[in-house]
């Protein structure tokens, strides 16, 4: 923490005291700038303290500039001169160099040694206080003045107290989670400034079904699996890898990769999604291998031959999807039954009715357009000394580590960004 001489005045205001905004604040002192941190909550990295189930999935061990870019779709390409000047490696060594120690896990995902997100936060916040970063917590920002309102500072109130700064960098980020603070409070002030939102909706969301038995497989994880989604006849995307059961659906990495495709097309209409448990077995192989299950469980019921074949908690789910009798043997089920079996362990139908919502969200879509912000700078191109960073930009990717590497990215450059043009005072 640090007094200044003007307690009232910095150099350079930081909004959101989140992964962006403490990269932000922490790069922006290091290079000699007087900043204040300004976070509504009660402490720093709240949000940051319950991702990957509270493990703290920082960044995607992946190095190549472009395959991390292209993640984000077409617009993954605003992120390149973020990733150029501090992508994966930089945030590895940063993070290593400062006493935390990481891992990849399965799909590339790097964690925390310790499995523990606090010991990221930790890192920032010793970042933070080394660049004497004055961190004002408890603080809901009231508005936002600028020059276009006849000061020759910015003007930031809080709690009935102004803050006066030559640079403001906004990174409040969007919508999702907002237990967590993450209220959209950045948009307004992005609007009265002329930026264009682009519409926030939920990304990276669990989704209701409305199969009954999906509950009786709840908590249930399905790895090696894919996910085929489809409209008006038509498949509009597949994914493979892991998915989850819960009470009122599914959810799991592949689940939340989709939720946002999910999300627009049931505001266009039905969707449903096909779950292929066995994609590396196509139909007639698959067919094989159920044929030889039944040799070797000849002369036992159907109930009892597909422990080999299914996860146990499923066991009972297929077996009255598929209208075979559980008390039938094997002996005598015939090719038609054995045919809708198939068809049922690679055509498992889901219905989809809706997103649980931003309550649930991991990272929302839409935000500040980004045709509006210098990729260069982070800095606003309808007022100078604004810049902006992290989920309130219309950015989103996949889980792996995507989101909080587009954060940590876009912050640093935000933060050194700002740093030209300034003298301490």
């Amino acid at each position: 923490m640090m007094t200044f001489s003007d307690e009232n005045n910095c150099d350079i205001a930081v909004i959101g005291g989140g992964p962006a905004g403490m990269m932000a604040a922490g790069r922006a002192a290091e290079l000699g700038s007087r900043v204040v941190l300004i976070e509504k909550n009660n402490q720093l990295g709240i949000k940051l303290l319950i991702t990957g189930k509270g493990r703290c999935n920082f960044t995607h061990y992946e190095f190549a500039r472009n395959s991390i870019a292209e993640n984000f779709g077409k617009k993954g390409r605003f992120l390149y001169r973020a990733l150029d000047r501090f992508g994966v490696s930089a945030v590895l060594e940063f993070f290593e160099s400062r006493g935390l120690e990481w891992e990849v896990e399965r799909g590339n995902r790097v964690f925390p040694a310790s499995g523990d997100a606090g010991t990221v936060l930790k890192v920032l916040t010793e970042y933070l206080n080394k660049g004497k970063v004055k961190i004002i917590c408890n603080a809901k920002v009231l508005d936002i003045a600028s020059a276009d309102e006849g000061l020759q500072k910015f003007k930031v109130i809080f709690n009935e107290q102004p803050i006066f700064s030559d640079k403001i960098i906004i990174c409040t980020g969007g919508k999702s989670y907002p237990q967590t603070g993450s209220t959209g409070d950045g948009y307004i002030w992005a609007k009265k400034f002329g930026h264009k939102i682009n519409k926030p909706l939920p990304a990276l969301n669990p989704v209701k079904t409305s199969e009954y038995w999906v509950q009786e497989l709840q908590g249930l994880t399905l790895k090696n699996v894919s996910l085929q989604l489809y409209q008006d006849g038509k498949k509009r995307d597949e994914r493979f890898g892991e998915m989850l059961f819960t009470h009122f659906g599914i959810s799991g990495p592949i689940v939340m990769d989709m939720s946002k495709h999910i999300g627009q097309l049931l505001r266009k209409g039905n969707v449903k999604l096909w779950l292929d448990l066995k994609p590396a077995l196509d139909f007639k192989k698959l067919d094989e291998r159920i044929r030889r299950d039944f040799l070797e469980f000849k002369g036992r019921r159907f109930k009892n031959s597909l422990k080999k074949l299914l996860p146990g908690s499923m066991v009972g789910v297929i077996l009255k999807l598929s209208g075979i009798a559980p008390e039938k043997k094997v002996d005598y089920i015939s090719k038609e039954e054995r045919n809708r079996l198939v068809h049922l362990l690679k055509e498992l139908e889901l219905t989809p009715t809706q997103l649980l919502g931003y309550q649930w969200s991991v990272v929302t879509s839409g935000g500040v357009e980004l045709r509006e912000i210098n990729p260069d700078t982070m800095e606003s191109k309808k007022l100078p000394n604004l810049f902006f960073a992290g989920e309130i930009l219309d950015l989103d990717g996949p889980s792996g580590g995507y989101n909080l590497q587009e954060c940590w990215s876009t912050g640093y450059l935000a933060g050194e960004s700002a740093v030209k043009g300034v003298t301490s005072k």
